[in-house]
C-alpha cells in the first residue's frame, strides 16, 4: 500500500509542477497570442537571463513567426531546472557553440561574458552576497579551480572530518 502512496505523490507532484510551467508561460504571454516573444521570454525566472542567451534561443530553437510555443517553452525550461544533466548540457552547449564548432571557442566565451558584462554592476555584486566568489572566479585560477570543485571538496572534508 505505501508504494502506491509513493507512486501517487510522485503523479500528484509532477502534475502540480505540470500545472506550474504552464501558469508560468500563460503569465508570461502578456499578449496572449498563446506564443512567447523575445521580451516575454525574458522575463522568465528572475528576468535576468541576457539579451545575448534569449538571442541564442530563439536562434537555435525551434519558432513560429519568431515566437516561442509551448512545447519549446517545456524543453528550455527542463533545460533551465535540470542544468546538471547530460540532456540539459547538450541543450544549453548547443545554445553556448554559437559556430557550430563542437567546442566553445574565446568568440563564443567572449559573446556571452559580455552580455553578462553589459548588465553587471558594483551594485549588483555586492547585493548578490556571493560577490567574492564571482571575483574570484574571474580573477584567480585557484578561485575558479576550487569553485568548480566544490562539491567534491565537501564530500572530501566530510570524509576527514568522520576518521
Amino acid at each position: 500500500m505505501k508504494h502506491y502512496q509513493r507512486m501517487l505523490k510522485k503523479l500528484i507532484g509532477f502534475q502540480l509542477h505540470q500545472l506550474c510551467v504552464y501558469g508560468q508561460y500563460l503569465n508570461l504571454d502578456t499578449d496572449h497570442n498563446g506564443m512567447l516573444s523575445k521580451a516575454e521570454l525574458s522575463r522568465y525566472g528572475t528576468g535576468t537571463l541576457t539579451s545575448a542567451f534569449i538571442e541564442r534561443v530563439f536562434q537555435e530553437c525551434l519558432t513560429y513567426d519568431k515566437e516561442m510555443d509551448y512545447k519549446t517553452y517545456l524543453d528550455f525550461v527542463l533545460a533551465m531546472e535540470n542544468r546538471r544533466e547530460p540532456q540539459a548540457l547538450q541543450y544549453f552547449f548547443r545554445l553556448l557553440d554559437i559556430e557550430q564548432k563542437n567546442y566553445l571557442s574565446v568568440f563564443d566565451l567572449n559573446y556571452f561574458f559580455r552580455a553578462i558584462q553589459q548588465q553587471m554592476k558594483a551594485h549588483d555584486l555586492i547585493q548578490c552576497g556571493q560577490g567574492d566568489t564571482v571575483v574570484s572566479i574571474l580573477i584567480d585560477l585557484n578561485g575558479f579551480w576550487t569553485y568548480e570543485n566544490r562539491e567534491v571538496l565537501v564530500a572530501d572534508n566530510n570524509d576527514e572530518c568522520e576518521v
